[in-house]
């Protein structure tokens, strides 16, 4: 049974998480060399940037999600953000996904957020049907973009 852990108590996991973030969303870092992206990330654990859920089980990473401060340059006056929910592939299927999204909805309302934002240029029908809806379109890294909110 997988269980969800603060990457922030288990950086062992950082590195790898952050590479295959790095290459799930490859159009966004193509101008950011790994290295430099996992450094950001790992130090993104204590410094509130990257507030990141990892799936584990029987001390394998199968995924995660982040409470991101800022994760769209364009868009400063928004935040938090729900990013980088990644599963992988041998463990997808299981409910991994939402259970990490949800973990992160009960981050961020321990904050005292209201709500969260997300942009994704693929999966806008996968969160709308988890209670996010369309804010508004964008053209970013090459592709259009849903710029989407969720009041938690």
């Amino acid at each position: 049974m997988p269980r969800l852990v603060s990457l922030r108590d288990h950086l062992e996991y950082s590195d790898t998480f952050a590479l295959w973030v790095h290459q799930q969303f490859a159009y966004e870092y193509s101008e950011q060399l790994l290295v430099d992206w996992q450094d950001e990330f790992r130090e993104g654990q204590s410094n509130g940037e990257w507030q990141t859920l990892i799936a584990l089980e029987d001390g394998q990473l199968l995924g995660g999600a982040a409470l991101a401060k800022d994760d769209l340059a364009e868009r400063p006056e928004l935040g938090p953000w729900l990013a980088c929910v990644l599963v992988a592939p041998q463990a997808r299927r299981r409910g991994l996904a939402e259970q990490l999204i949800e973990g992160i909805y009960s981050q961020a309302r321990a904050k005292g957020h209201e709500r969260l934002y997300l942009h994704t240029h693929d999966r806008g029908d996968y969160y709308a049907k988890r209670g996010w809806e369309y804010r508004e379109l964008f053209h970013a890294w090459g592709k259009e973009h849903w710029l989407m909110e969720r009041k938690l």
